[in-house]
């Protein structure tokens, strides 16, 4: 499938002419990533990860577009496009269905902690065909799978770089990739890469920078 990284977290993912989108948010090029797309993916209610006015915009001027969210998303933006409600739908951990052609997998339940004062938010990872995996804003590693493809939340207020070369180490995907990079300048982008490409390199996984628009084949 082909794979094309947008601004932060945003995700795009083609196959067989069909499109699957994850986590367009406000960070994100949200119109040109959900054009044409079937269905989309969000891993939890932050707006840099579903920009709520593009979502239901795209909702509402697509009558087959699909989405998948924790609860508390679907919830939203069923009472903001209540016409598409019947194609948002809540996603729970330890699911497996369908969107768009793509076989998809549920892991996760829970937002990595930013701090005790604020509270915690539903976050799902998901893997698609059994090959990409994007964990939102955790680092959890999906159990009984063998993942291809490791999307890599490199910066957030709630990580470090041990804990991004750790999650790594503990997926062992062949391939990673950035995400959640927003707000890194490319000197912070540089340094923690390259922590991430010359550990992960020993571990099994090749480490690869995309920038906003840059596509591969996985």
């Amino acid at each position: 499938m082909k794979l094309t990284k947008f601004t932060h977290a945003c995700v795009r993912l083609e196959k067989d002419g069909k499109v699957l989108v994850l986590d367009p948010g406000n960070f994100s090029e949200t119109e040109t990533a959900l054009a044409g797309a079937d269905a989309v993916l969000v891993t939890h209610e932050h707006a840099d990860h579903v920009d709520v006015d593009a979502v239901t915009a795209a909702l509402l001027g697509n009558g087959a577009l699909a989405l998948f969210a924790p609860d508390g998303v679907a919830a939203q933006l069923r009472g903001k496009a209540p016409e598409a409600a019947g194609r948002i739908h809540t996603v729970v951990p330890g699911e497996d269905f369908e969107a768009a052609g793509f076989a998809v997998r549920s892991f996760g339940g829970q937002h990595a902690l930013i701090h005790p004062t604020i509270p915690v938010v539903a976050n799902i990872g998901y893997l698609i065909d059994s090959n990409v995996y994007h964990p939102g804003d955790s680092f959890v590693v999906p159990d009984g799978v063998d993942v291809k493809t490791l999307l890599v939340p490199v910066h957030a207020p709630w990580n470090k770089i041990g804990e991004v070369v750790d999650f790594v180490i503990s997926v062992r995907a062949a391939k990673a990739f950035p995400i959640h990079d927003a707000l890194l300048n490319p000197n912070g982008q540089g340094l923690i890469e390259g922590h991430v490409t010359r550990i992960g390199t020993k571990y099994g996984t090749e480490y690869r920078h995309l920038s906003s628009g840059d596509s591969v084949e996985v």
